[in-house]
């Protein structure tokens, strides 16, 4: 279900390695989550979900955006449950990852839904593909080419995304 048209760029062409040294800054964990920060309509959003499970870019709140600027989808979307879940509908948004060497800003569809959720934005399949994004979460980490062919690596928060867990197994 990708709302959006695949891109090729020779840019994109660059290896995606995970080493040992990737792991020196990681808590050791148990299967935590990917949970990053972006930036995207001049504000820093926290609590961004890495979801390779998931087929929408989804859950965009508390950027303060007027309903008026959400166009119409007429898809469903189910959750884990099989629970429909109300889209409201979509905007495009620019959105920039960075590492502080390198970043790279694209425009991004989002799902917007109603529903609960700890993470502000989750980030699925579609843009993870499009983007050529490879997540590892025992690294805490994902990897993306910038437009130049640099890697950007981008650290996840750990702490944060204990805190989106517990949240979600209290609401339950």
């Amino acid at each position: 279900m990708s709302m959006e048209a695949q891109r090729t760029n020779d840019a994109f062409d660059v290896d995606l390695v995970f080493t040992k040294a990737d792991l020196e800054d990681v808590i050791p964990h148990d299967n935590d989550l990917v949970v990053i920060s972006v930036v995207t309509t001049g504000r820093k959003v926290h609590r961004v979900l890495v979801d390779q499970g998931s087929s929408a870019d989804d859950n965009l709140n508390k950027l303060q955006l007027s309903p008026d600027i959400l166009r119409p989808y007429g898809g469903c979307l189910y959750g884990f449950t099989r629970d429909q879940v109300e889209v409201r509908g979509y905007l495009e948004l620019r959105t920039s990852f960075t590492d502080g060497t390198a970043s790279r800003t694209e425009s991004i569809r989002y799902l917007v839904v109603n529903a609960f959720s700890a993470y502000n934005m989750l980030l699925g399949r579609p843009t993870l593909n499009r983007l050529g994004v490879v997540p590892s979460t025992r690294h805490m980490k994902m990897k993306l080419p910038d437009l130049t062919g640099k890697v950007i690596t981008i650290k996840s928060d750990q702490k944060e995304a204990k805190r989106c867990y517990e949240n979600n197994l209290k609401t339950r």
